[in-house]
């Protein structure tokens, strides 16, 4: 038996065998959870391709988080299927590419407030989802990256990431009595297809390893999938509201 057997979870942010979800997911089921991803817009066909590639095909449920409709319809979707939920991963981020680069001044508030939805006000639209389906309790849990200091090029994807740990944290203490809990990773750098599309990169993955006490290989998503994992079982009872690094111990070092 594995520490999620007899769970049931709600994986988003898979689009290919490479997304960190994905690891969250295949680990998941690994571990004995039963599985449900979602999917939106354009990428919608890419998550049902890649959901042949886990474990146990797993089913796929249309939710874009900036629609309202969608709400209601994955919950019923999921209700239906299911019944009820036990935990949901949340690895849902976007931001405009004049969100992102040199110049923090080019964005506009309406790139800006887009790259806030997605990425931050989406962590409450999914407890508005699954929330009503968690009778007995459940864990919620999101990919974040540290953002106390200002990174190059990161810009408004670290002020977003900064209102998502701040959503985490209100959600946390709004649903504790309803024994549901808010946690976030703040994983270190993995070469995705998100980390594809921010200016930069690179220079990331040149310090990090460097400057980590334990090491870090940007190639390697298993350290983050084991933690996401541990958060959605019930081996942290009575931890919510909490930013778990892992990062290699690069947050904690000077330079």
């Amino acid at each position: 038996m594995g520490i999620l057997t007899g769970k049931r979870i709600v994986v988003t942010g898979v689009l290919t065998d490479a997304s960190l979800a994905f690891g969250v997911a295949k680990l998941a089921q690994e571990e004995g959870a039963e599985v449900v991803l979602t999917g939106a817009g354009r990428g919608l066909s890419l998550t049902q391709r890649t959901a042949r590639k886990l474990p146990h095909e797993a089913p796929v449920f249309e939710f874009d988080v900036t629609d309202p409709a969608h709400v209601e319809s994955v919950r019923e979707a999921v209700k239906e299927h299911w019944g009820g939920v036990d935990g949901v991963l949340h690895s849902i981020g976007f931001a405009p590419a004049n969100c992102l680069g040199e110049d923090i001044m080019e964005a506009q508030w309406s790139d800006v407030s887009v790259a806030i939805q997605v990425s931050a006000y989406s962590l409450k639209t999914l407890a508005d989802a699954f929330v009503p389906l968690m009778s007995s309790g459940g864990s919620f849990v999101g990919l974040d990256f540290d953002n106390t200091v200002a990174w190059p090029a990161y810009n408004w994807m670290g002020v977003a990431k900064s209102a998502l740990e701040s959503t985490s944290r209100y959600l946390a203490r709004g649903l504790g009595p309803q024994n549901i809990r808010f946690n976030l990773i703040a994983a270190g750098p993995i070469k995705t297809m998100a980390a594809k599309s921010i200016p930069g990169f690179k220079k990331f993955e040149d310090v990090w390893d460097d400057r980590s006490p334990l090491g870090w290989d940007v190639t390697d998503s298993l350290p983050v999938a084991k933690s996401c994992v541990a958060l959605l079982s019930d081996y942290f009872p009575a931890t919510t509201g909490e930013i778990i690094h892992v990062d290699g111990g690069y947050h904690a070092t000077g330079a």
